[in-house]
């Protein structure tokens, strides 16, 4: 059963475009990684300023080998040096597996 790993990040209010143009810059960089189903940005519409990054996964091993890989140390940089500073104030990671739902779309 596929896993689903939500990182909600806190962004001062003026650097929502900063953070979308970052995954925007590495979009597909994770596209390749075995256990990988998909990814998401949402942006928040209502006033808040954490935006959710949602990933879903084949299972926790194939998250966890990709959190421990060389790929995933490039796309988040801590600062320092030539990489830029992150945008993020807070962030929490969020790990759900799925309960139910439906897939939506015509004559749903």
């Amino acid at each position: 059963m596929s896993i689903v790993k939500i990182n909600a990040i806190t962004v001062p209010a003026d650097s929502g475009d900063e953070l979308a143009r970052r995954f925007a810059h590495r979009a597909g960089a994770v596209d390749g990684v075995d256990g990988f189903e998909g990814f998401e940005l949402l942006q928040p519409t209502d006033g808040r300023t954490t935006w959710l990054v949602v990933t879903r996964w084949r299972d926790e091993e194939a998250y966890d080998a990709w959190v421990h890989s060389e790929s995933f140390g490039h796309g988040h940089p801590h600062g320092g040096g030539e990489h830029p500073r992150p945008v993020g104030l807070a962030a929490e990671l969020w790990s759900f597996v799925p309960a139910g739902g439906s897939r939506g779309g015509a004559g749903a």
